[in-house]
């Protein structure tokens, strides 16, 4: 991780769970983090708690479903802070609805989520890497529901957005191929994660999940370090983390 010390790394979703763990421990290995969320509240008082850590984290106030507050918070990055280096396309939703006689608008908003915001934040990452000619890295949260459909009906059109990171994952890495660039993008898949994210099912599926075994935030932020750790020569594509014993 020494290459990247000092440098500005983008994470979507920072206010708890995943993306929190994730802020937290690439400010504690040197890296200056700009934590997007609404809840920024919540991601000011994680950046006080960072204060003697050797980097630092930057709380910035973003709805990624609205693409001007990307577009300006990535243009305040730039102009403040550095250019961006590495982006965690972490925010994730699921809506307590159904595909049978479900709400199209909890639809929308899973999918803006999920799949446009990835990738507006991808395109505006890329933008600057290219600019200032930077081998950076790009890792979008997956999900195992991202290949897998399971029996879990209040899950709706999430496993159908998760699908979509898996082929925009490989449609990105074929284009950046194609364009002869060297930044790595890498999809991380995680097993179930004990985090909010649960409080979008319905309780009859809440309570299955909430019996399976299951992964701790940090084990996917020790994840994201790892793949960023590797030789700028090595590209991990997809990296699937499950808990022991997790039967589905």
């Amino acid at each position: 991780m020494e290459r990247w010390e000092g440098k500005v790394a983008v994470v979507t979703g920072v206010s708890s769970g995943i993306g929190a763990a994730i802020a937290k421990t690439l400010v504690e290995k040197g890296l200056k983090v700009i934590g997007l969320a609404r809840r920024i509240d919540r991601v000011e008082e994680l950046a006080c708690s960072l204060a003697d850590q050797p980097g630092e984290l930057f709380p910035i106030s973003c709805d990624v479903t609205k693409e001007d507050n990307i577009l300006e918070a990535f243009k305040w990055v730039v102009e403040n802070v550095g250019p961006v280096h590495i982006l965690i396309n972490n925010a994730g939703l699921t809506k307590l609805t159904n595909l049978t006689d479900g709400s199209t608008e909890m639809w929308r908003e899973v999918f803006d989520v999920n799949v446009l915001a990835l990738c507006i934040c991808t395109r505006e990452a890329v933008k600057v890497m290219k600019e200032h000619d930077i081998d950076g890295h790009i890792v979008h949260l997956n999900s195992i529901a991202g290949h897998v459909v399971h029996n879990v009906p209040s899950f709706n059109v999430y496993p159908a957005s998760k699908f979509a990171v898996t082929a925009l994952t490989e449609s990105l890495r074929l284009e950046l191929v194609q364009q002869k660039s060297r930044i790595k993008v890498t999809s991380i898949s995680p097993g179930v994660v004990r985090t909010e994210f649960l409080e979008g099912m319905s309780g009859d599926d809440k309570d299955v999940i909430r019996q399976l075994p299951y992964l701790r935030p940090e084990a996917v932020a020790d994840a994201i370090v790892y793949v960023l750790s590797t030789d700028p020569a090595v590209q991990i594509t997809e990296l699937t983390i499950r808990p022991v014993g997790e039967p589905i």
